[in-house]
């Protein structure tokens, strides 16, 4: 039987993977190592708590003597944790050098001792930076704009690094910007699609012309997967939706399913360094089987879907004062 480490599982993709994993494969065990930070919740989870093939653990990656203690009960582990949203990165860019290089070191070392049969670092597309025509290819040169996107590129280097030196068969997956049930809703989906619910406010940044490659968060799941499985070690795999679209139009898509008015749409000021296009070639991953299940319009649907009838899932999260102390000026109803 396999014995998986999925660390920051019960964040929004580590979750989904996690009962993906579990319920397509009957013989694979799952130990779930996360933090439980602002973005990790148990509730994520609360389905798959009584599956006898999972087990949690409340502990940080950068804990060497926990890590090891973990480590040396698995033979595969898929590193999720790591700290994630671009805007807090520009606030204060400390606690993701820590966790998204640091702690994946310590990982490293770990799987290295144990001698892991497969490590996954899942890693982002924004480590390429922005691209104005074409699609980035996992020879690119990278390119990261944020201080987000530059620790997870540090952390991409670092583990290919282990392969190049000790041969450790590091595998790492590059996705395009998720969406799903169960994404905290400081992202822009669920942040748009619980606030169109509320009335309140959806602050797009600049004039919204930004361009995202959008991917349901269970077809990258299943990218996962197929590089976990068919993956060669040393390698770089994207796994993209291959579905771009300007934050504007995204913006009136969400209020047009809510059947909610334009204008509840607030533009903003835009971010420091914000990148304007990102885009995939995904061939490679393509080229071992993988094809995406869902359509753009059909998962949007179901992620709406989602929020609506999960509504104290989100409530519970906005209502928390560290939530409200970030967000508080998103929290502004539109006068009628």
């Amino acid at each position: 039987m396999k014995t998986i480490l999925v660390t920051g599982g019960a964040g929004f993709i580590g979750s989904n993977f996690i009962r993906y994993l579990l319920n397509k494969y009957p013989s694979y065990r799952v130990i779930n190592l996360d933090k439980l930070t602002y973005a990790g919740n148990l509730t994520n989870l609360k389905d798959v708590n009584i599956n006898s093939r999972y087990s949690f653990v409340k502990g940080d990656i950068c804990d060497s003597v926990l890590v090891e203690c973990l480590v040396k009960r698995v033979d595969t582990i898929i590193n999720f944790a790591a700290e994630t949203h671009v805007d807090r990165s520009i606030l204060s860019s400390d606690d993701f050098l820590k966790t998204n290089v640091f702690g994946l070191n310590q990982l490293l070392k770990a799987a290295l001792r144990y001698k892991i049969k497969r490590f996954v670092q899942i890693s982002t597309d924004e480590v390429y930076g922005s691209i104005k025509r074409g699609k980035f290819k996992e020879t690119d040169i990278l390119n990261p704009s944020s201080p987000y996107s530059s620790s997870k590129a540090a952390g991409d280097l670092l583990a290919l690094s282990y392969h190049a030196t000790y041969k450790l068969p590091v595998i790492i997956t590059r996705s395009s910007n998720n969406f799903g049930p169960f994404q905290y809703p400081e992202k822009i989906i669920p942040l748009f699609i619980t606030n169109a619910i509320t009335n309140n406010y959806l602050p797009l940044y600049g004039k919204g012309e930004n361009i995202r490659d959008w991917i349901f968060v269970e077809d990258n799941c299943s990218g996962v997967d197929i590089a976990l499985h068919r993956g060669k070690p040393g390698e770089i795999y994207n796994v993209g939706g291959s579905c771009e679209k300007t934050n504007i139009e995204l913006t009136r898509l969400v209020l047009r399913l809510l059947d909610k008015p334009e204008s509840l749409i607030k533009k903003v000021k835009d971010r420091p360094g914000h990148d304007f296009r990102y885009a995939l070639n995904c061939a490679k991953l393509e080229n071992l089987g993988w094809k995406k299940k869902y359509s753009f319009r059909e998962a949007i649907k179901l992620t709406i879907g989602w929020y609506k009838i999960n509504i104290k899932w989100w409530q519970d999260i906005k209502n928390k004062k560290e939530f409200k102390t970030h967000y508080s000026k998103w929290y502004k109803k539109r006068k009628k």
